[in-house]
């Protein structure tokens, strides 16, 4: 923007025309500084979600006698 006001005090027309692109770069930078916290956000609440998932089906997948399920018997309920 200083050089925009410094062109357009020296009566350059690029003077105008540079404080349009700041204001638009600075508009376009705007939104996708929201746009990032709102995927920020929401990775966030995924996150937290899918690890409550994990514990759930981590405590109803066990053996008869409480043990873990391992992974390769897990794999035979997909065949």
């Amino acid at each position: 923007m200083q050089a925009a006001t410094e062109l357009t005090a020296r009566k350059f027309t690029a003077g105008a025309e540079l404080s349009t692109t700041v204001e638009v770069w600075t508009s376009q930078v705007k939104s996708v500084l929201q746009a990032c916290a709102h995927i920020s956000n929401h990775l966030d609440f995924s996150r937290k979600t899918h690890a409550h998932d994990d514990v759930k089906i981590g405590v109803q997948l066990r053996n008869r006698d409480g043990s873990a399920v391992q992974a390769s018997v897990l794999g035979s309920y997909f065949h």
